[in-house]
């Protein structure tokens, strides 16, 4: 499973990204209203967890455009607001849960669950050339055969086939390929990059070098 965090603290955000890790789950971050909005739009995230008091764009007005491109993602917003009213205005821009600061990390955890539990939809599926992608399973295959991706490799791809045609900086990917923790380096990177354009170039797939910037998947 696979968690968009929203926080501006960095300590925040750092300590409930360690645990939802030890949790098993795949965590990326994002520190403002702006990034979480093209995060969550061009990513696939089986739940958002959102802060209100954002930098750059108020955490409401992020979850409303949101919502009018995720109609199904599970939305919990995290934030210190308590006030009622806030939470009827966060329930009613799309929110599905709303917990205030501060927090006992199990309650957290279970409701996270619950709204994992959520129905979700039905699979999509990406097709380039002799590649078929599922969105909802993560499964790769080559024509009838399952292609068998590194956990850094599948972390990567998946990025990429959300993003196709459009610049998937090396930023993102280093934040993506460590949970937000310790960044990985730019050669790593790029190794997971030749290994995968080794791999899958020859059936359909290509991924272009921007230099200086990052990476593109083009059919």
């Amino acid at each position: 499973m696979k968690l968009l965090l929203v926080e501006d603290d960095d300590l925040v955000a750092d300590s409930l990204a360690l645990a939802l890790k030890s949790s098993g789950y795949a965590v990326e971050c994002a520190c403002d209203g702006v990034q979480a909005q093209q995060y969550a739009i061009n990513g696939l995230y089986d739940l958002i967890i959102l802060d209100l008091g954002l930098p750059g764009m108020d955490g409401l007005e992020c979850l409303r455009l949101i919502r009018r491109k995720l109609s199904l993602t599970p939305v919990l917003i995290l934030t210190a607001r308590d006030d009622p009213e806030q939470k009827i205005a966060g329930l009613d821009a799309g929110a599905n849960d709303y917990v205030v600061k501060p927090f006992h990390l199990g309650e957290l955890q279970a409701r996270i669950r619950a709204l994992l539990r959520l129905p979700v939809a039905s699979d999509t599926v990406v097709t380039i050339g002799q590649l078929q992608w599922n969105a909802k399973t993560r499964v790769l295959r080559r024509g009838d055969e399952l292609v068998d991706l590194s956990p850094r490799e599948h972390e990567v791809l998946e990025v990429l086939l959300q993003n196709i045609g459009s610049l998937v900086t090396k930023q993102r990917l280093s934040c993506l390929l460590t949970d937000c923790d310790t960044p990985a380096t730019w050669n790593a990177i790029d190794l997971v990059i030749h290994r995968l354009r080794k791999r899958l170039e020859p059936s359909g797939l290509k991924l272009k070098t921007i230099r200086g910037l990052g990476f593109l998947a083009e059919a």
